[in-house]
Formats: C-alpha cells, sequence, structure tokens
C-alpha cells in the first residue's frame, strides 16, 4: 500500500513538473527592470511604507495570471483569440490590437532599457553599443530554443534563480528592521502626493497587461489534445505553479524596496534612477553586491525581453487571426525599442 502510494506521488510530481512553465515564464514580469526602478525610487524615498502596495499588487497579480492561465485550460484558446471571437469586427478589433501592441511595446522599451543600462555599468559596454547588443539577446536566446519550448523554460529557471538568489542576498546584507516589514505590509499609509505616484507605479510596474496575454496562451499549449479528465489535473497544477512562482516573484519585488529602503532612506531619498543606486551601493554594501545587483538586473532585462517578444508575437496572431512569421515578429520587436533608445543615447 505504502509503495503504491509513494509511486503514485511521483507520478503526479512527475507530471506537475512537466506542466510547469508558464508560471516561469509569466513571473519575469513581477521581476523586471520597471520594478527595479519602482521600488527603488518607493524604498529611497519612502522607505517601508509603500511595502503594502507591492504585496497588494502582486496579490492582485497572482489571481489575474491564475485567471488567465485557467481560461487557457478550459477553453484551448488565448486571452486575444477569445477577444478577437468576440469583437468579431476588424472595426473594433484592428483599434483594439493597436493598442494592445502600444501597450506591449512599452513595457518592453523599460526592460530592454534595463539590459542596455546593466552592460553599460557591469562591463563598462558603451551605450550606443550596449544599445545594439542588447537588441541580439531576445533573437539570440529564441532562436537557440526555436525547437524546443522546453529549453527556454529552463532558460528562465536559470533567470528566476540568479534573481531571486541574487535578492536574498542583497537582504542578508542590508539586514532590514523585521518590525518595520511586519507593520507596512499590513497598515496602508501615505506619507504625501508623491508617494501615491510612486505607488501607482508600482502596481503598473506589476500588475502587466501583455503577461495576461501570453499566460492564457501557454498554458493553452500546454493542455493540447488532452481529455477533460487531465485538464482538471492540469487546472491544479497550474493553481499551484502560478501561487509557488509568483509568490517567489513577489518576494523578489518586496526584497528590492526593502534594499532600497535600508540603503537609500534617508541619506539619499531623492534617488531615482539605477545608474544612482548602482554607485551609491559601492560604498554601503561592497562591489561584490552592486555587480550582483546588477548581474540581477541584466538577466531580468534578457527575460523581460524574451517574455515581451512572446507576448507581442501571440497578440498579433491572436487578435488578427492570421499567423505571423516568427523571425519577422521579433526583429520588428527589437527595431521598435532599439530606434527611440538609439536615438536618445545620441541627444
Amino acid at each position: 500500500m505504502f509503495k503504491t502510494r509513494l509511486a503514485d506521488a511521483r507520478a503526479s510530481i512527475a507530471k506537475f513538473l512537466a506542466f510547469c512553465g508558464p508560471a516561469l515564464i509569466i513571473s519575469i514580469g513581477y521581476m523586471d527592470p520597471g520594478n527595479y526602478g519602482t521600488d527603488i525610487q518607493g524604498g529611497a524615498a519612502h522607505g517601508y511604507s509603500l511595502l503594502w502596495i507591492v504585496w497588494l499588487a502582486s496579490m492582485m497579480a497572482m489571481l489575474l495570471q491564475y485567471l488567465s492561465g485557467k481560461l487557457g485550460i478550459a477553453t484551448s484558446m488565448s486571452l486575444p483569440e477569445l477577444i478577437r471571437e468576440k469583437l468579431k469586427k476588424k472595426i473594433y478589433i484592428i483599434p483594439y490590437w493597436i493598442s494592445a501592441e502600444i501597450v506591449a511595446a512599452s513595457t518592453d522599451l523599460a526592460e530592454y532599457l534595463g539590459t542596455v543600462i546593466a552592460l553599460n555599468l557591469l562591463f563598462g559596454v558603451p551605450l550606443l553599443y550596449a544599445a545594439i547588443f542588447g537588441a541580439l539577446d531576445v533573437i539570440l536566446i529564441l532562436g537557440l530554443t526555436a525547437r524546443r519550448f522546453k529549453i527556454l523554460e529552463q532558460f528562465f529557471l536559470l533567470f528566476v534563480s540568479v534573481i531571486s538568489f541574487g535578492y536574498f542576498y542583497e537582504i542578508f546584507l542590508a539586514k532590514p528592521d523585521p518590525t518595520a516589514i511586519l507593520y507596512h505590509s499590513v497598515i496602508p499609509s501615505f506619507a504625501n502626493s508623491g508617494a501615491l505616484f510612486v505607488a501607482v507605479g508600482v502596481i503598473g510596474a506589476t500588475v502587466m497587461p501583455h503577461v495576461l496575454f501570453l499566460h492564457s496562451s501557454l498554458t493553452k499549449d500546454k493542455v493540447k489534445d488532452s481529455t477533460m479528465q487531465q485538464r482538471v489535473q492540469f487546472r491544479k497544477f497550474h493553481k499551484i505553479e502560478t501561487i509557488i512562482v509568483l509568490s517567489i516573484a513577489a518576494i523578489v519585488n518586496a526584497s528590492i524596496m526593502l534594499m532600497s529602503a535600508v540603503a537609500f532612506n534617508p541619506t539619499n531619498p531623492g534617488l531615482e534612477s539605477i545608474s544612482e543606486a548602482y554607485k551609491v551601493l559601492i560604498p554601503i554594501f561592497g562591489i561584490a553586491a552592486a555587480d550582483i545587483f546588477l548581474i540581477t538586473l541584466l538577466c531580468s532585462g534578457i527575460a523581460s525581453s524574451v517574455t515581451g517578444t512572446l507576448a507581442g508575437q501571440v497578440i498579433m496572431e491572436g487578435l488578427l487571426g492570421k499567423k505571423v512569421n516568427v523571425w519577422l515578429r521579433r526583429i520588428i520587436t527589437r527595431f521598435v525599442n532599439v530606434i527611440p533608445t538609439t536615438i536618445a543615447i545620441l541627444v
């Protein structure tokens, strides 16, 4: 009896691990360079006081991602495909598609900039060259993993692990106040109107529309040609994976703000940029901690750009109902971000 139960448990775990991947890819959206920017600004200017916003936004994101993934499992359709089916007429679909593309491109621009900044600060690569190298990262990774999507999921496991362990190390060095963490995690407060603007930024950087579109597509692909009974089991796996992985993402998100609150508040309350944060970290925690900060930023930028490119492809194919050349889509997505960034660097 015991051996039978053990064998069943092992089989169930094996099935769960085989299903895992969608939430892992999605989780990068909650640890991307946009989160670095808003969390650093919030921690530097307002200390621990906006920590409750991070937890609230993370719970909102977890619920929405669960529903998106569940939609893909239940219907075998992605969210963009369902929207196209409901809107029906092109007069409604085209404006929706354009707005969704703008949102995805705007989000990906911040992620791309995170890669450029990390390359510049970590390896001393001039910004202009970093912009070119940063444009090739997504194309290279997606090219290497084109034939086997599981390899891409393993890449994301590596990226998430580096970011997570990197920030656990940063928190170990920072030693934030446990009492303040507990208090500000449950007691809502806004010190001033500036805190309100930062809070909106934290929510905007955490609840990401493009990854909501993508999650449904990833789970849809996982349950292809499965029976109803299998889908019920996949839905349970999806819930477990979403809770575990997005909880880790929420902790990392909160850790960025906590590290910023300890390191920059109140000595550098006006600190707003990632570049400034790196320079200030060196005398406080040492060069190793500052470099680990940049390594996590580089992993975050590359992985979140891959997610953004995949989301753009899903949005375009789902809303327009046409297959898009994968390489053409990836190249266009990168150049949409490269051109304004390069112009800004030259100016």
